[in-house]
């Protein structure tokens, strides 16, 4: 399998986050397909091919979900439930990457299906090497379901 085709969406409403990670995953090599979204509603739209992903193909889903859970529209947690209720898609590894360190929202992410959740570092060394690791797991190491 050819790494270099894998699809990661990746949901962040700040910029400044969506830079500093876009960069880090450049750094090592997994941003081929990369597509960055800044909203839940966006990334639903992007999932479902709706909108402006009404002409995206139906059958090319991401491999990988980076979700942040805080942001406008619709939030982390409704895109994540909404996601892992559906029998298509629930299958989607989706990284929880979100600067809440809160007990309550660890417990519900886990309870509705995320795979991981990982509270971004503020130090942008120790970012980028979370940002490293989450992509060599996520991309190289990690089985999907057959």
């Amino acid at each position: 399998m050819s790494y270099h085709n894998v699809e990661i969406l990746f949901v962040e409403d700040s910029l400044d986050d969506a830079a500093l990670t876009v960069r880090a995953l450049n750094k090592c090599g997994f941003t081929n397909k990369l597509h960055h979204v800044i909203d839940g509603a966006e990334a639903l739209d992007f999932i479902y091919c709706r909108g402006n992903y009404i002409n995206r193909a139906k059958n090319d889903s991401p491999k990988l979900i980076l979700l942040d859970l805080k942001m406008p529209k619709v939030n982390g947690m409704q895109v994540l439930e909404t996601l892992k209720a559906d029998p298509v898609h629930k299958s989607i590894p989706i990284v929880m990457l979100t600067s809440s360190n809160e007990g309550p929202d660890i417990e519900r992410c886990f309870a509705l299906g995320a795979n991981s959740y990982i509270v971004k570092p503020v130090d942008s060394d120790n970012f980028f090497n979370a940002i490293k690791e989450i992509g060599m797991y996520w991309m190289i190491l990690s089985q999907p379901p057959v």
